[in-house]
């Protein structure tokens, strides 16, 4: 007879296994189904650890170090020799830490109580879970009939007709962690969050990154200022962005790509050793509803749900990538604990309008709240404020002026809307911004909070009071 349990969680990533967490902290028994091998053996974390978010941050940290040892330590007066870097040694710490990490997501489970089904999870009819195990042999596959079922299944990258991915010389955003050698050229296609941030650590370590965007606008998710100056800075770094060039046709022939398309009306072509394509992800659901499920599913693909992700049958709940809104780890997580919360009859609910957005580059790039576009499509009278990292005592005596704060705010009532971020650390910064809109603030609030000196901080607060013509270390036009 196969296990009862109160709750069974589809998928082991960030969402899945801290709904599975949650769950198991008030009472539940739990079951976590999850299917990823990584390296020879199964693994916990999704896509987000094991292939994600945690590989490309230890890419990214161990680029900018090497990029930082060849040409920032001279004015510091630290003199070195020749530097080279060791792929091969590069990519075993990020399978390290990846490990690392993982591995303690397995233990977390097992130390609350948690059983994790190593294999596939399909939902059936009536509320029922078909789990069959990896390693299949007869009557293994068990019908398991929980009270609740959270779908967690995630997303996997987008594959375009015109640059068929084959692992080898072109590669999705899994193939270009794993790189062995450096290319000595790399072509990117998708100028968003993932090819700027791969495009990134192989231009550090000496590749020639060009970067083809289909669309004639840079980052268009973001506020304009933001994304104007992280396209200027970003090109003077290297990264050859190059806007309104759609792709229409690759070919692969003797360890190269040609890459063939058209920019601004213009036919041009170019040879790459290697062609990441980094144009999205979709919602990975295959095999992960029978017909009679009775789940629906929009257009797009995204399991369709209600703000506190319950789906059209009482009891489920989809939660992450796998529904709408943006393909964040943080987001799945917090739909994840909410979800737990929801069935169990606490009055919990996701913030949708304080969730961050962030990019690792050097500088990094983040985002919480309304850009000062947005406020403007919404009718909304803005005034806005801005402060540059260059005149900022902390980031110039480390070597770090790139990049500013800004502020957007409502002119009538001084809410604060958006807080946006380039600069050293801005993925950490923002979050002041994130709890200030979470506790409903105004710019005066910040206007009044004493920061420490000196420290990048003291940006934000020279930004809030530059909303009102304020700012004591910038020479700003007078306002009332």
């Amino acid at each position: 007879m196969a296990q009862q349990y109160d709750l069974v969680v589809i998928g082991g990533g960030p969402g899945g296994y801290e709904a599975a967490i949650r769950a198991a902290q008030l009472g539940y028994k739990v079951a976590c189904i999850e299917k990823r091998i990584h390296n020879g053996k199964p693994s916990m974390g999704g896509t987000c650890l094991n292939v994600g978010c945690i590989p490309s941050k230890a890419l990214l940290d161990s680029s900018h170090r090497y990029e930082s040892t060849q040409h920032d330590l001279q004015v510091h007066g630290i003199s070195t020799g020749d530097v080279s870097i060791d792929v091969s040694t590069m990519q075993a710490r990020k399978t390290k830490v990846v490990e690392q990490l993982t591995g303690g997501v397995a233990q977390l489970l097992k130390g609350n109580g948690i059983d994790w089904l190593q294999g596939t999870g399909k939902l059936l009819a009536g509320k029922k879970v078909e789990f069959t195990p990896l390693e299949l042999t007869a009557n293994d596959v068990q019908i398991l009939e929980p009270k609740y079922v959270i779908l967690a299944s995630g997303s996997v990258p987008v594959n375009i007709p015109v640059a068929p991915v084959d692992e080898d010389s072109i590669v999705d955003s899994t193939g270009a962690l794993a790189f062995e050698q450096v290319p000595q050229t790399l072509g990117v296609i998708g100028a968003g969050v993932i090819g700027l941030e791969l495009g990134s650590v192989w231009r550090r370590l000496g590749s020639d990154v060009v970067v083809f965007e289909a669309l004639d606008s840079f980052l268009p998710m973001a506020d304009k200022a933001l994304a104007k100056e992280t396209l200027k800075v970003l090109t003077k770094q290297g990264l050859d962005i190059r806007l309104n060039a759609k792709v229409t046709a690759t070919e692969c022939k003797d360890g190269k790509v040609t890459v063939k398309y058209n920019q601004a009306g213009e036919d041009k072509e170019q040879v790459f050793d290697k062609l990441i394509v980094a144009v999205g992800r979709k919602p990975y659901a295959e095999g992960l509803l029978s017909d009679d499920a009775g789940i629906k599913l929009t257009e797009r693909g995204f399991v369709e749900v209600d703000e506190q992700c319950k789906t059209s049958l009482d009891g489920v709940y989809a939660i992450g990538d796998l529904v709408r809104g943006p393909m964040l780890a943080h987001k799945a997580m917090e739909e994840g604990v909410m979800a737990v919360e929801r069935m169990h009859g606490h009055a919990a609910q996701v913030n949708y309008d304080t969730i961050i957005s962030v990019i690792y580059t050097f500088p990094e790039v983040a985002w919480v709240g309304l850009s000062e576009e947005a406020a403007k499509e919404k009718g909304i009278e803005v005034k806005t404020g801005q402060f540059p990292f260059a005149v900022n005592g902390r980031a110039l005596a480390a070597g770090e002026p790139a990049g500013f704060v800004k502020f957007v705010a409502d002119a009538k009532t001084d809410r604060l809307l958006g807080m946006h971020v380039l600069g050293s650390n801005a993925g950490d910064m923002v979050h002041q911004g994130m709890i200030a809109l979470e506790f409903v603030s105004s710019v005066e609030d910040l206007q009044l909070m004493t920061f420490a000196h000196p420290t990048l901080s003291e940006a934000v607060h020279e930004a809030a009071l530059a909303v009102d013509g304020r700012a004591i270390h910038a020479i700003q036009r007078k306002r009332k």
